[in-house]
């Protein structure tokens, strides 16, 4: 699976942004999808999951409320709705999947990654 990010780019804190990742898989309908991402100097972190059909989803408690994700199966595209972004979301936001259905926080349970978007929020 090869997944392609976009929609990175430098906004106000406060602002909106809404990234998306496409995936090659024609079988896109299969794969959980998730966000990480990683902010210079510091660890990879998960953000949220969404389940093969986007019936569950998860977030981390830092974005809980202020970020949505979802997904668009007919065109193997899944989206990163981010609002009210603060400067600590700066950071590469990276596209994962993974086949199972398992919305897993641990970035060694998605073997298919991005390259990786970059956002940079300023004050």
């Amino acid at each position: 699976v090869q997944l392609q990010a976009s929609g990175g780019g430098l906004v106000q804190a406060g602002d909106s942004l809404r990234l998306s990742c496409a995936a090659s898989e024609r079988t896109f309908s299969s794969y959980a999808m998730g966000w990480f991402r990683q902010a210079p100097g510091k660890e990879r972190e998960f953000v949220v999951a969404i389940s093969w059909g986007g019936g569950r989803t998860y977030y981390a408690d830092s974005v809980l409320g202020r970020f949505t994700i979802s997904r668009d199966n007919a065109k193997n595209t899944v989206y990163l709705q981010m609002d009210s972004l603060k400067p600590e979301d700066t950071a590469v936001y990276y596209c994962v999947a993974d086949s199972r259905n398992y919305l897993s926080t641990d970035t060694r349970d998605y073997h298919y990654w991005g390259q990786g978007t970059l956002v940079t929020v300023s004050s």
